[in-house]
């Protein structure tokens, strides 16, 4: 009774509107108006087109200008109701926005089915879902209001890192990666996170991505806090950023990480279940916290000189360099005194419940155009940035 009744309901309300709207007849602008290829376009009365609804079908009638040199049309009135080209009304597109944002086309579909008696197919969702998730991105670049600065406690943290997505064949054709052939079946997708202790907030090339990072700090308000750090697992693109954006910001690399890298190499020169190896990571990670690298580098170089295999030497020299190079990024002891965040543990979080929770669930493989709108898409949603997005849609097409 409750579902015949919500049917019954909604059907009477969507006649209601579309009689209200077929009854408006002012939407002709003149006899020409300019088409896009040019030309001029003639009013040729009135056309029918069909538009799902959050209420239902509904049938509008609008002004039709067809051209006669491109032999296409169009309705200025598809504009205003944001249906030029499109068979879903806003409030439907916004509805297949927030379900292909949290779950795959194919139960989006399902469930605008179930919760709205939206019969919305699953190709259908994915085309929508692109679309507005490349018209999120532009969005992004054009809109950069800076937080109000009561929202700017400081510290501020803004943590980088990447995670590999499932791409179709083509999209890595010719690109190396960690297969056994030496193929790759991923492409890397840099995602970057700006929180502080109260919450955290979050955006998804490198250039492209640095315009991205600098943009998120300005609206988070970064440049305003009085102490800011960059965090990163120690991969250098992190830190060219760093330094071109954020010169001022202390440059941490995420502690676990280093331990991970010293966990890593005494496996390789002790064997991977050996307990000597197990008491060595120990002893490093020890020192790593006490801030003492010189006794790091020295026990990597002790080994570097006697091992005799030679690409076992090659990992521990790559581990000699990569501690001694982050020396100033690893100065542990003075971060914790100065109560500052020494783990990126945020951004790998975000990385899961951003990227892998949507776009890295079994049988899913992508189109980079596809991977890069649904995240800007989940994103918006994540950050609770989709209402700002839909206000400012909603008033360029009134204004247009």
């Amino acid at each position: 009774m409750e579902t015949a009744a919500r049917r019954g309901a909604l059907a009477v309300a969507a006649r209601a509107v579309a009689r209200r709207l077929n009854a408006d007849h002012t939407d002709p602008a003149g006899p020409t108006l300019p088409c896009r290829c040019g030309h001029t376009a003639h009013y040729a009365g009135r056309k029918a087109k069909t538009v799902l609804t959050a209420l239902g079908e509904l049938r509008l009638e609008r002004a039709y200008y067809p051209c006669n040199a491109c032999r296409s049309g169009f309705c200025p009135r598809d504009r205003v109701l944001g249906v030029d080209g499109v068979s879903l009304s806003p409030a439907v597109t916004r509805m297949v926005g927030t379900a292909a944002a949290r779950v795959s086309f194919a139960e989006g579909s399902a469930l605008l089915g179930a919760l709205a008696g939206l019969p919305v197919n699953a190709k259908q969702v994915e085309r929508t879902a692109e679309a507005l998730g490349r018209e999120i991105a532009a969005d992004e670049q054009q809109q950069v209001v800076p937080a109000e600065e009561a929202e700017s406690a400081p510290p501020l943290y803004l943590g980088m890192d990447g995670t590999g997505v499932p791409m179709r064949k083509e999209e890595v054709e010719g690109r190396p990666g960690t297969q056994a052939d030496g193929s790759a079946k991923t492409r890397e997708v840099k995602r970057c996170t700006v929180w502080s202790a109260e919450g955290r907030d979050t955006d998804a090339t490198c250039s492209a991505f640095a315009r991205r990072v600098e943009r998120e700090a300005r609206r988070r308000g970064v440049d305003r806090a009085n102490r800011r750090a960059v965090l990163g697992d120690g991969a250098p693109w992190i830190w060219n950023i760093a330094g071109e954006y954020f010169p001022a910001a202390i440059q941490i690399v995420d502690r676990f990480h280093a331990k991970a890298h010293l966990s890593g190499v005494a496996k390789v020169i002790y064997g991977a279940t050996s307990d000597l190896g197990a008491a060595w990571a120990k002893a490093r990670h020890d020192e790593l916290d006490a801030g003492q690298l010189h006794k790091i580098v020295a026990a990597l170089a002790t080994h570097s000189r006697s091992c005799p295999d030679a690409s076992k030497r090659d990992e521990i020299r790559k581990c000699i360099g990569y501690v001694w190079g982050n020396r100033r990024r690893m100065r542990y002891p003075a971060f914790r005194a100065q109560g500052l965040c020494t783990s990126t543990a945020v951004v790998e979080a975000g990385c899961k419940v951003a990227i892998g929770t949507r776009l890295k669930r079994a049988g899913m493989h992508w189109t980079v155009r596809g991977a890069n709108a649904i995240i800007a898409l989940r994103c918006s949603k994540l950050s609770g940035r989709f209402e700002d997005f839909w206000e400012r849609r909603a008033q360029s097409r009134v204004a247009s």
